[in-house]
């Protein structure tokens, strides 16, 4: 809880990227810092969990190079608004809002103005430019958080504000047609959402991965099939997700696919990926397409979606003080579904 130092001065405890590196040799250290002041436009937010992204352990372990020295990670973050700025008017305090990894954009670029926010040339995003949710308050401006859904509890939420939304763009940008077959590669936390909303459109989904826990719960989620991660799924693909971030993955994955099929990277950090023959993996009019950020839009569509689908999210609980363990267990792929940081409770 934020603590009274003997100045008077409110502190909070939050994670900060000290010096990036191996996650076994806990990379955040725990920092007391001042509670901030939202400016115009921004609210402040009481953290009630944040979600551990595979985002987070890229910029800890320097895959992802920090924007700024001892940046608080965490983009995933479902709290309470405590304060509003000047000129604020969607939230009042009291309401629960999600701050997700989009933060800011500039609003005028061409793509800002032809509804391709995600690819602003002028962005910021929570937990790499500016302070993130592994810490007891954050700011956040107003018009990129979001109002979030009855269904689901503090724990619940914090997972879609970023592998809900953007599993739900990968799905989307992999034009995959309702019905049709799709294969996933890699089964954590934004996967088994996006699996949801694809077998509730009637796709049949095929889950390859390494991981035996993730393949049992694909199949509970009911997919289709469940094989290793470079197994050739047991039937051709119309659309491929890949999640992990694993480049030696997207030759066989786009060998997978049917012609005029695509493949839909999400990740933002991808180990080099080998040659492709032209013939073999990319003739037929087979597509290879990034995944870069998300829209509003994406967040509120999977939001909707969400709720609409009764969506189940598997989460792995950590207590605050766990950040570093986490993030560990994610590395080492010993979290099911999504592991989510409770930093306080609304007791």
């Amino acid at each position: 809880m934020p603590t009274t130092s003997n100045q008077g001065v409110t502190t909070m405890r939050a994670w900060v990227v000290d010096e990036p590196g191996p996650i076994d040799d806990h990379p955040l250290a725990l920092v007391e810092r001042l509670i901030p002041a939202p400016g115009i436009g921004e609210v402040r937010v009481r953290v009630l969990t944040c979600g551990v992204c595979r985002t987070d352990l890229h910029l800890a372990e320097g895959d992802l190079l920090p924007r700024r020295a001892h940046v608080t990670p965490g983009h995933e973050v479902v709290g309470i608004v405590d304060r509003v700025g000047a000129g604020s008017h969607r939230f009042a305090v009291g309401d629960r809002v999600g701050v997700p990894w989009l933060a800011h954009t500039c609003g005028v670029c061409r793509f800002c103005t032809s509804r391709r926010e995600n690819l602003c040339i002028a962005p910021r995003f929570t937990g790499w430019d500016v302070d993130g949710g592994y810490a007891e308050y954050l700011i956040a401006e107003e018009d990129y958080a979001y109002p979030l859904p009855a269904d689901f509890d503090d724990v619940e939420a914090a997972p879609l504000l970023c592998a809900g939304i953007i599993g739900y763009r990968a799905l989307r940008q992999s034009e995959c047609p309702p019905g049709g077959r799709l294969g996933i590669y890699g089964f954590g936390a934004s996967a088994h959402l996006v699996a949801q909303v694809a077998i509730a459109e009637g796709t049949r989904v095929h889950v390859l991965t390494r991981a035996l826990d993730a393949r049992e719960l694909a199949l509970e989620l009911g997919a289709s099939s469940v094989g290793g991660a470079a197994d050739p799924p047991p039937e051709p693909l119309d659309a491929a997700l890949l999640f992990a971030p694993v480049g030696t993955l997207v030759p066989p994955a786009l060998e997978a696919l049917d012609r005029g099929g695509t493949l839909a990277i999400a990740g933002i950090y991808l180990t080099d990926i080998p040659p492709l023959e032209y013939q073999r993996h990319l003739f037929e009019e087979r597509g290879v397409r990034s995944v870069t950020a998300n829209t509003r839009d994406d967040g509120r569509q999977l939001l909707s979606t969400a709720a609409h689908v009764r969506m189940r999210v598997r989460t792995t609980p950590y207590r605050f003080d766990q950040a570093n363990d986490a993030l560990r267990d994610l590395a080492h792929d010993r979290v099911t579904g999504a592991a989510v940081l409770v930093v306080a409770t609304t007791s």
